[in-house]
């Protein structure tokens, strides 16, 4: 069997009486669309695709109506679109206005304005019906890995993807390709790393021989909605095959554990002053860069953006290490809430990780304004963390942060 058959079939659950641990599912009646019974069970992947799927099937109407397409451009949140370019864009305020559709709205109005509908010959229907099937995919119930984060790091890319250096380069499959890779790159994310996976002997950590586990589920499962959706059916075989095999090297790209592989490379190649933008493998290496950065840019977003994604990631950390404790596991790097705080963990986050590729990235860019705003925000960030971890109680930690523990636990 496939991995991706095996992906269609498979669950992200954990035996668990734990609501919070993602390990309750709730039963949809097909029928009625209403909430069912809080029996425990294994939640099937995808099960709110599979649900919605079986309404369209049905007739019924989904939750999400078309309508959204031309109602979320009235108003704020059309205003919002407007500024969708500029680095301050507020994200959260952006999914209170789409009534938490941001990903969707988002997604059809990049779409749009890049041209991707027609010079793709999208069917509007179609692609309503996939962003709806990867939005659902994400997990609501996750403090930081949900379909606001996804939203988030897409209009980072599309900041990226307007940079002088590289914009004049991008092909329409370019972009299409950057924009779908980082809505889907975390989709169906169960709000654990890939360690306690491997440690609970999950069976994705066996599907993927415990090799980039989450990414890989990340990257199968959107193939699984692009094919489910049809949204790719009137283009040619190849075509479809070459994209879905680049938007899993992209989404391969973010895992963290390959950071050091990706920058050494980065490093390199702005050494030699070898990358030729002309050429399709540079370019799509520079997507798989720019998604990186996009991933993990939230130390260079203002400071009140910037503190909450801090305190959302550290808190889903906080949560994985409750389970661990819970069940008399080894709690994992980063995730004891008695003992790694939140200034500690993100100066360690912002000089390990986050620092040294957008480093590189301003070498890249040749320090636009962009990238002067980011890197303004990011020293101004760490300054702040700094301050509160001084006057924090002692917890255990220097605050100076573990390389192998931020590399093995970030986001």
């Amino acid at each position: 069997m496939s991995c991706l058959m095996v992906e269609r079939c498979g669950a992200i659950a954990f035996e668990s009486p734990d609501q919070n641990a993602i390990c309750f599912c709730m039963l949809a009646t097909a029928n009625s669309g209403e909430i069912g019974t809080k029996k425990k069970v294994k939640r099937l992947l995808s099960f709110q695709r599979y649900f919605h799927a079986s309404r369209l099937l049905r007739g019924i109407v989904p939750q999400t109506s078309l309508h959204l397409l031309d109602e979320d451009y009235l108003g704020q949140a059309g205003h919002m679109l407007s500024k969708v370019g500029t680095w301050n864009f507020d994200i959260f305020l952006f999914d209170r206005l789409t009534n938490g559709n941001s990903l969707v709205t988002l997604l059809c109005h990049l779409f749009n304005t890049h041209g991707l509908i027609h010079h793709f010959q999208l069917d509007m229907v179609k692609l309503h019906r996939f962003l709806v099937m990867v939005q659902e995919d994400y997990h609501n119930q996750n403090p930081y890995h949900n379909a606001v984060h996804a939203a988030d790091v897409t209009q980072a890319m599309h900041c990226y993807l307007k940079e002088p250096k590289l914009a004049r380069y991008l092909t329409p499959l370019d972009i299409f390709l950057g924009l779908l890779a980082a809505a889907a790159h975390d989709v169906d994310h169960p709000g654990v790393n890939q360690p306690f996976l491997v440690k609970t002997k999950h069976h994705l950590a066996s599907l993927y021989q415990n090799v980039s586990v989450l990414e890989n589920h990340h990257w199968r499962s959107t193939v699984g909605m692009l094919r489910e959706s049809g949204l790719l059916s009137h283009l040619p075989v190849e075509m479809t095959q070459d994209i879905e095999q680049q938007l899993g090297s992209l989404i391969l790209a973010t895992d963290i554990s390959r950071q050091n592989e990706f920058l050494g490379s980065f490093k390199i190649h702005l050494d030699n002053d070898d990358l030729s933008l002309e050429d399709a493998e540079h370019r799509h290496f520079i997507l798989q860069i720019a998604l990186k950065c996009a991933d993990i840019c939230n130390p260079c977003r203002v400071w009140e953006m910037s503190k909450q994604w801090s305190e959302r990631v550290c808190e889903e950390f906080y949560r994985q290490g409750d389970l661990e404790r819970k069940f008399e596991l080894e709690i994992s790097p980063l995730c004891n809430q008695h003992m790694d705080t939140v200034p500690a963990i993100q100066i360690g986050f912002m000089t390990y990780l986050v620092e040294p590729l957008f480093d590189e990235w301003r070498r890249f860019t040749d320090n636009t304004p962009l990238t002067e705003a980011m890197m303004s925000h990011l020293r101004k960030n760490k300054a702040k963390w700094r301050a509160l971890h001084h006057h924090q109680p002692y917890r255990g930690d220097d605050g100076s942060g573990q390389r192998s523990e931020v590399a093995e636990a970030g986001p």
